[in-house]
């Protein structure tokens, strides 16, 4: 079977207008229509350094999977099941936006992820045919306040802060999304590596269970889990999450 070419689909603005297109290099070929529903014809080329790209998808709904690398554990024990909780969509920013930190917030840490993008309404769907309903993978940064995680009733403040769900630069397709490279920079410092296929609940079998309690929707997005350990970020730090084949995704943290 003849291997499908990666593609790399943007959204971004130009001259006031927001727009979809293909990533080819330095230029993005303009594209008519929803990608989601199927990529129109080109009506268009512009360069990608006079554009400003934005997360290259509005969800929705935004569902995450905590603790799913075992290097991520510390020591607890292994899940029996993906561990889910919710995001708020108002928390989605795209490439080069900031992450914003609350005036009452004391330890915000990065978690580079791989994250999926669902390409079509999915409930109650089998394993097996799980990849059907996957339109692509991005790059994602699970920003995290600690203590709120641990004080707090439910994650709301902690996981769903304005702009603490950074994503992009783009949504790769035909990538072999069980076995990419995902790292995090922190001021341009390895903080994390580790490859998709050490994921506990590999993609087919998270998308699967999701759909049993939460019915999926186009452009929804999936938050897999993070690797290794995290750190505290401070204002002026820049964080670096690049996914192999999707591109890498950077923010600099600004006090609100």
């Amino acid at each position: 079977m003849k291997e499908l070419a990666v593609t790399r689909y943007v959204r971004y603005t130009h001259e006031g207008s927001v727009s979809c297109g293909v990533l080819e290099a330095e230029t993005i070929r303009e594209l008519q229509g929803d990608i989601l529903e199927g990529p129109g014809e080109t009506i268009g080329e512009v360069a990608a350094s006079e554009v400003r790209l934005l997360a290259p998808v509005v969800p929705s709904k935004v569902i995450a999977v905590g603790l799913n690398y075992r290097s991520h554990l510390k020591g607890r024990p292994e899940p029996e099941y993906p561990g889910l909780f919710a995001v708020l969509p108002s928390a989605v920013v795209g490439p080069e936006d900031a992450i914003v930190i609350p005036p009452d917030a004391r330890d915000v840490h990065y978690e580079g992820e791989l994250v999926v993008v669902i390409g079509k309404r999915a409930k109650n769907v089998p394993i097996s045919d799980a990849s059907d309903y996957i339109f692509g993978v991005t790059a994602g940064n699970d920003v995290s306040e600690r203590n709120w995680q641990r004080s707090d009733l439910q994650w709301v403040r902690a996981k769903a802060s304005d702009s603490f769900a950074p994503i992009g630069p783009a949504i790769a397709t035909h990538l072999d999304y069980n076995d990419l490279l995902v790292e995090t920079r922190l001021n341009g410092e390895l903080r994390q590596s580790e490859r998709t296929k050490d994921l506990i609940f590999d993609i087919e079998t998270i998308v699967a269970y999701i759909s049993q309690y939460v019915t999926l929707l186009p452009g929804d997005l999936i938050f897999t889990g993070t690797p290794g350990t995290t750190e505290s970020m401070k204002a002026g730090d820049v964080v670096e999450v690049e996914v192999e084949g999707v591109g890498v995704l950077r923010n600099t943290v600004v006090d609100s």
